[in-house]
């Protein structure tokens, strides 16, 4: 009976030496390849920096003597104090706008059942295999009647339909994800629906918002189309736009391209450094079916 019993203790014990050593690998096979990555991430950003803060004309690695001139120039002379104005009213709009449409929605799907309830969903889905290009010739033609071609509302509108069907989709995931049973409590203690979902639900949702919202913002920062189709003034154009505007068919100032594209990313970095625990909470959540 003892070589039995301990061959059946050993066994367990040889599969968890295995384990470790396959875990235990050596250090260099971990960083190397993480070395590598980061190198092919990070030079691109370094030979931006470099264009940006080096004299023009200057062909060293080094960004010495330090001047700022290219971003003087972008910010005063190409009008990228205008174009920065404009995409961060565009950005908070569509946040706005985006995530109270798609927690009104999302909240729909997920507490009511209708006889069209997967077809709608099926049709949220098919939406977000439609190029946004597709979409400009009828979203024109819509803002033409509306009188609201070269106006930011246009923009806003069209980034706002552009973002809800998969906005609506991950509101709908985190609402699931809230045990109903807290919103009867709070019926039974007096709440009308609107209250209970106000003082219950919307609370355990920040995690999703912030996500929601910032996917939203992010997104109709960078986008470019819609800006280049729907506004002709320079006045109204956002960054996207400002920097096209940098490259000609002749030439191409590359210091002042250069800070422009810090000046578009630095703001987006920045609110990625503050909300980035929400934001892996939160798309963490919506990824989960509740």
């Amino acid at each position: 009976m003892a070589p039995a019993t301990e061959r059946v203790v050993s066994e367990p014990a040889r599969s968890r030496g295995r384990r470790r050593a396959w875990d235990q690998a050596p250090r260099w096979q971990i960083y190397l390849p993480l070395s590598v990555y980061l190198v092919f991430t990070l030079v691109p950003f370094y030979w931006i920096l470099l264009f940006a803060l080096r004299p023009a004309g200057s062909t060293s690695l080094m960004p010495w003597p330090l001047t700022f001139d290219h971003f003087e120039k972008v910010w005063t002379e190409r009008s990228f104090g205008t174009y920065f104005g404009n995409s961060v009213l565009v950005g908070l709009a569509t946040l706005v706008m985006t995530t109270v449409v798609a927690l009104a929605g999302g909240y729909a799907l997920a507490r009511f059942d209708f006889k069209v309830k997967r077809g709608f969903m099926l049709a949220l889905l098919c939406s977000q295999f439609v190029p946004g290009a597709l979409l400009l010739v009828p979203l024109f033609q819509i803002f033409a009647e509306l009188k609201m071609i070269n106006s930011l509302g246009s923009v806003i509108i069209a980034e706002t339909v552009f973002q809800l069907p998969l906005s609506m989709i991950l509101i709908s995931n985190f609402i699931k994800n809230v045990p109903y049973s807290l919103e009867e409590a709070a019926w039974v203690d007096g709440c009308n629906r609107l209250r209970a979902f106000r003082v219950v639900v919307l609370p355990l949702l920040r995690p999703g918002l912030i996500a929601v919202g910032s996917f939203a913002f992010v997104h109709s920062w960078n986008h470019f189309l819609f800006a280049l189709m729907f506004l002709n003034n320079q006045d109204k154009q956002t960054i996207p736009v400002g920097l096209n505007s940098l490259m000609s068919a002749d030439s191409v100032d590359l210091g002042a391209l250069a800070a422009g594209g810090i000046i578009a990313a630095v703001p987006v970095v920045i609110v990625f450094a503050f909300i980035q625990k929400w934001l892996i909470t939160g798309f963490s959540a919506g990824a989960v079916k509740g």
